[in-house]
């Protein structure tokens, strides 16, 4: 009996929670269509042009960003790749990786996706055998490291999986608010709630993974695999 009263009372609340929000959403389009009703043929004449231009910059800017090789989740072949690449624009992210390391293969399936729907960041790979140089400047020792280049400089790096969940069972999700909190890219949900799929299995405090030596190599993997 206690339970079912439970219930009841839940879906109340949900149910008024979803007559109010109905009714807010209702008010604001009866304010917008009364703003409209009251402009005369010259105003809307104004605002339709002011919309018209705003779409016609937004889609210069898509046309120029897929022209610099945003939009996609591409491999760059060298260092000398790297600089030119994070010159040409504004927002960059670069996986620094390792073929042998699982995690960074786990990496790559979330931010193929995120390239696709951030068009306003360009998302890149690099292989750390390639870039000895870069990685000693950047400081890159844990395998797999995403850099975080925003105007030509080095803003903000995500090292392993520590900011996401310390697991890899992560959501494409978490990994656009982990960079949403470097504004490496226009994240549109709330900042300081990570979308972790389970706050009781994983918490709001991380402990770091113990991390090992690659064999043979200078670089740390963030990975169970070497």
């Amino acid at each position: 009996m206690e339970a079912n009263a439970s219930v009841e009372m839940f879906s109340k609340v949900l149910e008024n929670q979803l007559l109010q929000t109905t009714k807010q959403v209702e008010e604001h389009l009866d304010s917008e269509i009364q703003k409209l009703d009251q402009m005369d043929e010259d105003e809307l004449e104004h605002l339709k042009e002011k919309r018209l231009k705003a779409l016609r910059r937004a889609q210069q800017q898509k046309q120029e960003w897929l022209s610099k090789g945003h939009g996609e989740y591409r491999e760059i072949p060298s260092e000398r790749d790297f600089f030119q690449e994070v010159k040409e624009s504004k927002k960059v992210v670069c996986h620094f990786y390792r073929d042998s390391t699982l995690r960074c293969k786990i990496l790559d399936r979330h931010l193929v996706i995120l390239s696709k729907k951030h068009l306003e960041t360009k998302f890149l790979k690099l292989n750390v055998e390639k870039a000895p140089f870069l990685c000693e400047r950047l400081h890159i020792k844990v395998i797999p490291t995403l850099a975080l280049v925003k105007d030509g400089k080095t803003q903000d790096f995500v090292v392993g999986f520590s900011d996401l969940g310390n697991t890899d069972d992560f959501t494409t999700e978490t990994l656009e608010w982990r960079l949403g909190c470097s504004d490496i890219l226009n994240y549109s949900g709330n900042l300081t709630e990570p979308p972790f799929q389970s706050q009781k299995k994983f918490g709001t405090n991380f402990t770091k993974l113990e991390k090992k030596i690659i064999r043979g190599k200078k670089y740390d993997s963030d990975s169970d695999d070497d």
